[in-house]
């Protein structure tokens, strides 16, 4: 089976003149690299295609492939991670990971939550703003709030002052993000409790569990694009323990179900002041650096090889497309 490797590579931006933080979310070569030789050892043919541009050129000129891996994050718009998914759609094309609708919907992070609280899992209370006068709205909420860009990922838009503790702050701070994102603002109640992020891998009623970590920021530092680029100076994984794993895994196959994601991906989770864990965020479209990535670090960490998480993505990707 010939697979093609669809990515967006930070390098290839930067060359062209992009900034650092439009590409903070691309991959380096070590990342494409790595999957080729994991999926060679697993006996594909694997070819690069590249990114969204470069994909549509291929795609003019006749080349086609068996299945994509897909893992091009996009570079504008909150539909940025549809844009791959959408495309393959329409030739027809089979590929891994979610399509252009779960990825549109787990990208907003305030549809997610909707979706997500629907189905019964747990979110904290909050509310969207896409203007400074929405903040009447944020009446509602109990101080200290938690505030980020809507639909962005890797941490970005999130800093120090992310936390705030009083209306001028929370003005000051969405206001700046209105102006550096040109995106709606998501508010949440800040959850104080313990942080966790778990692996899931399958779709429908196979999903299951690949592991989770609990994410220690030192300093009570944010998880921002900061501190995950040095998070062996700022941050402690530890596989979640036995006290809370039950209740890190309902949320997370909750959210994964009521999402309707596939294959693989990560949800994201923080216990609020009474110590219930609550979704926070999916990812459909995680990382897949073998050393640095959530998601090849926790199913590490909890006894899953690298190679093992590319088999098991493409097992459920040829199972749903009838391929297996």
């Amino acid at each position: 089976m010939r697979i093609g490797l669809t990515y967006d590579l930070r390098s290839w931006y930067l060359e062209r003149g992009y900034t650092m933080d439009e590409t903070a979310e691309f991959d380096k070569e070590e990342t494409v690299a790595a999957l080729e030789v994991a999926l060679s050892t697993l006996g594909y043919e694997t070819e690069r295609i590249g990114n969204l541009f470069e994909l549509v050129t291929q795609l003019a000129a006749g080349r086609r492939w068996d299945m994509v891996f897909n893992i091009a994050e996009g570079l504008y718009g909150d539909g940025r991670e549809s844009a791959v998914p959408a495309l393959l759609d329409q030739y027809r094309i089979p590929y891994v990971f979610s399509g252009p609708v779960v990825m549109g919907v787990s990208l907003n992070k305030y549809l997610a939550r909707l979706v997500v609280e629907a189905a019964g899992v747990p979110v904290c209370p909050g509310i969207i703003a896409a203007s400074v006068a929405d903040l009447d709205q944020a009446s509602s909420l109990a101080f200290p709030l938690f505030v980020k860009p809507v639909a962005e990922g890797t941490g970005k838009g999130i800093n120090s002052n992310s936390v705030v503790r009083n209306r001028d702050s929370l003005v000051t701070v969405v206001t700046g993000l209105l102006e550096t994102y040109h995106q709606p603002v998501l508010i949440e109640e800040y959850l104080p409790g313990r942080e966790f992020t778990v692996g899931v891998t399958g779709t429908g009623s196979e999903a299951r569990v690949t592991g989770g970590m609990e994410v220690i920021c030192m300093d009570d530092l944010p998880y921002s694009v900061e501190v995950k680029e040095n998070y062996e100076d700022y941050v402690k994984y530890e596989v979640y323990d036995e006290a809370v794993r039950g209740e890190c895994d309902a949320v997370a196959l909750g959210a994964w179900s009521a999402l309707g994601a596939v294959d693989a991906g990560r949800v994201d989770m923080k216990a609020d002041r009474n110590g219930r864990i609550c979704f926070i965020e999916a990812n459909p479209l995680a990382g897949l650096n073998p050393v640095h990535s959530d998601l090849p670090m926790l199913s590490r960490m909890n006894g899953m090889g690298f190679e093992t998480l590319i088999e098991l993505i493409m097992n459920s990707a040829k199972k749903r497309y009838g391929l297996a």
